[in-house]
């Protein structure tokens, strides 16, 4: 069986400026209208276990630890005022929602992600995000990211690719280039070439010598060596944090219950979908949910 593991948050963003490129004002409820109709789609297309990790607030841990981090300050109302009404939507859908408070919606998915790939039934796990941040949750092609929106699947291979480094690395990677989406600037003077040629050799920052001259011995070929050393030697507590921030967590038990792959079974929407039939102006919702449980 395949799992697909829904990124909430990430799709209500999608949805939204999706119809704000249609409309110059997205029309009410457009954006949780969107995320339903895609669920659907998946589920219409034969997805048989499905699950949705969503932020129940933007807030989390990771505030606590750095205060420059993403907050709801400056997000668009809509969006913000959609995320119960999407959660609550796709639940009576019957689809399960982990809405996350302590944690965020990628935590969720790399928690569920590790469930499920340690289910021996389990053929494939799909991440449906294309954050780069759950890049560290795949593993060859057996936990995968899905881009819908480029129909791109992105497997260990295409992590490797785009980031210079393995999945294992990741966090390294963000934690010194930085991630201004989630508002952590990681180390001035790293970017994406420096990271990727310096860990590429060492994994991890922990493992990057202070000397420089360590550097060209051990193979590492990068542009202004020196002066990334010296940034890297005086700002690596930082640069630890940031990668602590970027580390996805595998364990939200104290935050939302996950349960196993057998929970996230889809046996169709429950009688509560009618109400958002109505809500949605979508009024052959219950009927599209019924024809996708045909066959099963």
């Amino acid at each position: 069986m395949i799992v697909h593991l829904i990124d909430g948050t990430y799709e209500l963003y999608r949805q939204h400026f999706g119809q704000a490129v249609r409309h110059r004002t997205p029309p009410p409820l457009s954006a949780t209208r969107g995320v339903v109709t895609s669920t659907l789609q998946l589920l219409s297309g034969g997805a048989t276990h499905v699950a949705v990790s969503m932020d129940h607030v933007i807030e989390s841990f990771r505030n606590d630890l750095y205060d420059g981090y993403k907050t709801s300050e400056g997000m668009e109302p809509e969006i913000l005022a959609q995320i119960p009404v999407v959660a609550d939507a796709l639940e009576a859908l019957g689809v399960p929602v982990w809405r996350m408070v302590r944690y965020e919606a990628d935590d969720g998915l790399a928690a569920g992600a590790a469930v499920a790939s340690a289910d021996p039934r389990v053929t494939q796990v799909q991440i449906l995000s294309p954050d780069k941040d759950l890049g560290q949750c795949v593993s060859g092609n057996r936990v995968v990211q899905f881009d819908r929106r480029n129909d791109a699947i992105i497997n260990e291979d295409a992590v490797r690719e785009k980031f210079g480094v393995g999945p294992a690395s990741i966090a390294d990677w963000l934690g010194l280039v930085g991630d201004t989406a989630d508002g952590f600037p990681g180390l001035a003077g790293w970017g994406a070439k420096s990271a990727s040629a310096v860990l590429a050799v060492y994994g991890h920052i922990e493992s990057v010598p202070d000397d420089e001259t360590r550097w060209s011995v051990d193979g590492v070929t990068v542009r202004g060596a020196a002066k990334l050393a010296a940034t890297l030697r005086d700002n690596r507590p930082g640069a630890l944090l940031f990668k602590t921030i970027a580390t996805v967590v595998t364990d939200v038990s104290d935050d939302v219950r996950i349960g196993s792959v057998n929970d996230w079974e889809w046996r169709g929407p429950s009688r509560d979908l009618q109400k958002f039939a109505g809500q949605l102006d979508m009024t052959d919702l219950v009927e599209r949910a019924e024809r996708a449980m045909v066959g099963r």
